[in-house]
């Protein structure tokens, strides 16, 4: 039995590995890549290792003034959207989870059916309405547009409803308002579910390239995929550049994920979404 316990969980682990190298491959490519002559990118046959380990590609963009503002750009948004979605969409979660009004039920249908609208639908709509609003080529229409998320809302409103009403009624009796019980006893027990909000916001911006480039033409405002999408248009044989340039984009990201996974999963077991 033991022996059979052992051969079972060893098999495990071995898949574990296995679909994990499958899934960082991608990953490690980009990275290993940056290393690499621009010849031996794309030579064939291929080679996952160089021949010989380049460290200029590195260093030359990481001297490049461009890629580093645009690098700090974007996460500055990245951070400014991820936390105006917390406020939005946590707030708007709390009155669709504890209030209560007329047309809830109907107001609620909506914002869900708003879930199943493909983004490029409302695409040039969205366009048009920046446009007339004198948003275009701004911090603002990078940021406000996508602050509210009906995915968000729905995630925040299940942790809320799984929240004790005796806490909110003892507060109530103490003679505490809406906006103090909200700030006092939901926020703080909303870390969990904040993170995967947060993180989810965060990335949603930072991977986001159609919008960024149908809305902003001035180079101070670039955002980082605008700036690899160009750096290819423009220097399309410097391969290992390119690639360098990509496996940097990807270290804020995965350091945010490493310093904020064991929530990101305690939040998810709490929400009952594992």
């Amino acid at each position: 039995m033991r022996t059979q316990s052992l051969v079972q969980k060893s098999a495990l682990t071995v898949i574990a590995g296995v679909v994990t190298l499958l899934a960082l491959f991608p990953l490690l490519w980009v990275v290993i890549a940056g290393f690499k002559g621009q010849a031996e990118v794309l030579a064939t046959p291929f080679r996952f290792f160089p021949k010989e380990w380049l460290v200029a590609n590195y260093t030359d963009i990481l001297g490049d003034a461009a890629f580093l503002k645009s690098m700090g750009v974007t996460f500055g948004g990245a951070l400014l959207f991820a936390a105006l979605s917390l406020i939005v969409n946590s707030m708007a979660a709390y009155v669709f989870a504890r209030l209560e009004f007329r047309f809830k039920s109907i107001m609620w249908v909506y914002v869900i059916m708003t879930m199943f609208i493909p983004g490029m639908a409302i695409m040039l709509t969205s366009f048009i309405v920046v446009d007339k609003l004198g948003m275009l080529d701004t911090l603002a229409v990078l940021v406000l547009p996508g602050v509210a998320s009906a995915g968000h809302m729905f995630f925040i409103r299940q942790f809320y409803l799984n929240i004790p009403m005796a806490l909110e009624e003892a507060a109530l009796i103490d003679g505490a308002g809406r906006i103090k019980i909200f700030t006092s006893v939901f926020v703080p027990m909303s870390f969990p579910v904040f993170v995967i909000v947060g993180i989810g916001s965060y990335l949603g911006y930072w991977n986001s390239f159609i919008w960024p480039t149908m809305t902003i033409t001035n180079p101070n405002l670039y955002q980082i995929m605008q700036y690899l999408y160009n750096f290819r248009a423009e220097r399309v044989t410097e391969l290992g550049l390119l690639m360098a340039g990509s496996a940097l984009a990807a270290i804020p990201t995965i350091v945010l994920f490493l310093i904020f996974q064991k929530y990101i999963i305690s939040g998810i077991k709490i929400s009952g979404l594992k």
